[in-house]
């Protein structure tokens, strides 16, 4: 079985880049999460200004 080392692990840039994006996608894979959730509320509930936006587009038509 091979040794353990370490100090090389840390010292390989690759290592540091693969962490690197591991964490990114993680990341982003959170945020489109968020964003998916964000959007589920707003179709939903609506926004505040949504009934606002909607009551002068049919005093507009009248």
């Amino acid at each position: 079985m091979a040794k353990f080392d370490v100090q090389t692990l840390i010292k390989d840039k690759r290592f540091w880049f693969a962490s690197f994006l591991i964490a990114w996608a993680a990341a982003l894979q959170g945020h489109m999460m968020w964003m998916q959730r964000q959007d589920s509320f707003k179709q939903k509930f609506g926004t505040p200004n949504q009934s606002k936006d909607d009551e002068t587009k049919n005093m507009s038509q009248s």
